[in-house]
């Protein structure tokens, strides 16, 4: 009789989970075979039995510019009351409107989503907030709503030692002592990416928590206020904290991954923990989102339980961001008509597309690493490299080009990427910034098919390909396999804004043949892998699809 073999250590769980879901042009990751459109999941998670509130809307009135949300010390900080939280939540997870074309009807929310699918939940957790009770509350975006899902006990005192070494307060069960406290815990539902997209899924749910992390942020910025990620604070006490370890609350329902915990605080704020809700005090069943699922995706679950942790995490950048300039920023727009009008483009003008030179270098400009927002969320250094597939920029020869976002990462990936690269300044490029020629060629046709075929990546002004740091840093530590998808996310998520804000557009993209991509570059190891492409360029907009306005003849 033989031995059962040994459980696979979880980085090479992860690494063979990445390894399996690549597309290439030989074949897809594997997925479902048939969508019914009619069966999709339900895009909104609720919870039956919890008292509600619902949250006054005010993100159009609001006069911060674009380039104030995007400079430190620009906005003073508001209250961090009721109406602050509504403001925050509406422009990070609210809804942007709903869209029409014939009979179907779809929500577009401010946090972009593969395939608008929209996997990730938000909770907020409140201690002190003027306005709003204390405890544990989830967010619905369809009704810009909170349900509370965690109501304190009476007054208690009572210290829980968590996983991760440091001790939680129960304030919830205390009398309110000290500053208000107030956080965000973010989970994923992974089925609502795997019913459509398969085993690919957790990859692209990891993505959107990227992007939602950098909308929180943003939407912090024009409150004044700053939001961060609780870097070592395990997936276990996520989990606890928001609630997605009671299973009961779940029965029959679809579960949630526990993902990130935010701080959020006025101006600078100090470092507090949220207080650990008690055993008792919980209320409302979650909703049943998919009634008949017709696949399983086991290997999702295995690469979910492989990374999670984030206990011992921590990464700290190198301090580069004093050497840059300040930005530039021209746009003229307000934060909330760039934040609220953000759409992903589905075609691009591909003759009118042309990008001028300035515009092309403030959004690479707006890529490295400052200590602004989004990217001052967290501590982590810059892993993820973009390659450019420029097109159609004023004055730059069309061709493949990088932008390292650490210097000291130059020699691995001279010595990594094919040898015959230039590695060459472009005329009039600002000298500090990181950007490099590595041949000059039209590369559209290549941009396109290595995106499985999508004409969005060859009508655009510029393609993108993230190139992470991987093997070494996954292997270290696992739990570095979401991290790095949420850097991608991030980085996605200025392209987005910053594009919108210039009068171009931006769309993510998913699907791309990885390996395929690697060859042409000359990667021949796990080393470097790309995981997110993005493109921008002037949208070609389709006027049979009708707008209404996110929540009709609701104001603050």
């Amino acid at each position: 009789m033989n031995a059962a073999l040994p459980p696979a250590a979880p980085a090479d769980t992860a690494l063979a989970y990445h390894v399996r879901t690549k597309h290439s042009l030989k074949g897809y990751a594997a997925g479902p075979e048939t969508l019914d459109w009619d069966m999709q999941p339900n895009p909104f998670r609720e919870f039956e039995g919890c008292p509600r509130l619902t949250l006054p809307v005010a993100a159009e009135g609001l006069r911060v510019g674009f380039g104030e949300m995007v400079t430190p010390g620009s906005v003073a900080a508001a209250p961090l009351d009721l109406a602050g939280v509504a403001l925050l939540l509406e422009l990070s997870f609210g809804l942007a409107g709903w869209k029409q074309y014939g009979p179907d009807r779809w929500a577009v929310r401010c946090n972009p989503s593969s395939g608008n699918l929209h996997p990730t939940e938000a909770y907020v957790l409140a201690e002190g907030v003027a306005g709003l009770a204390d405890g544990v509350h989830h967010y619905v975006s369809r009704d810009h709503a909170l349900e509370q899902r965690f109501t304190p006990p009476a007054p208690a005192s009572v210290v829980v030692a968590s996983s991760a070494g440091f001790v939680m307060e129960q304030s919830f069960a205390r009398p309110r002592v000290g500053p208000a406290r107030l956080h965000l815990a973010l989970s994923s539902i992974h089925w609502r990416e795997a019913w459509k997209y398969g085993e690919r899924a957790f990859r692209y749910c990891q993505l959107d928590l990227g992007h939602a992390l950098a909308a929180v942020r943003y939407a912090a910025a024009c409150l004044g206020w700053t939001a961060r990620m609780v870097e070592g604070v395990g997936s276990a006490d996520i989990a606890k904290l928001g609630g997605f370890d009671r299973a009961e609350d779940f029965a029959g329902a679809e579960r949630e991954d526990p993902d990130i915990l935010i701080q959020i605080a006025p101006g600078t704020g100090a470092a507090l923990l949220p207080g650990a809700p008690a055993a008792t005090g919980w209320a409302g069943r979650a909703n049943v989102l998919d009634r008949h699922p017709l696949y399983r995706w086991p290997v999702i679950d295995a690469v979910s339980a492989a990374t999670h942790g984030g206990a011992a995490s921590l990464d700290p950048a190198p301090d580069g961001a004093a050497d840059l300039p300040p930005r530039a920023v021209t746009s003229a727009a307000t934060a909330s008509a760039v934040i609220l009008g953000r759409r992903s483009a589905q075609r691009f003008e591909a003759k009118g597309s042309s990008m001028p030179k300035e515009v092309f270098f403030g959004l690479l400009d707006a890529l490295l690493p400052r200590a602004a927002a989004p990217f001052d969320a967290w501590s982590f250094a810059p892993r993820l490299h973009p390659l450019l597939f420029v097109h159609r920029v004023e004055g730059l020869a069309p061709g493949l080009y990088a932008l390292p976002r650490r210097e000291d990462i130059m020699p691995a990936l001279k010595a990594a990427l094919r040898s015959d690269f230039q590695w060459t300044r472009p005329e009039g490029c600002p000298d500090y910034l990181p950007f490099y020629r590595l041949v000059e060629t039209d590369c559209r046709g290549i941009a396109r098919t290595i995106s499985c075929h999508q004409a969005i990546a060859s009508d655009s002004s510029f393609a993108v390909a993230m190139l992470s740091e991987f093997e070494a840093t996954v292997t270290a530590d696992p739990w570095r396999y979401r991290q790095l998808h949420w850097e991608a996310g991030l980085i996605g998520q200025v392209l987005y804004l910053e594009a919108e804000a210039a009068g171009f557009r931006g769309t993510g993209i998913g699907c791309f043949f990885d390996d395929d991509l690697h060859r042409l570059i000359g990667l021949e190891s796990l080393q470097f892998q790309s995981l997110y492409h993005f493109t921008v360029g002037r949208p070609a907009i389709d006027t049979r699809i009708s707008s209404e306005p996110a929540y009709p003849g609701r104001s603050a």
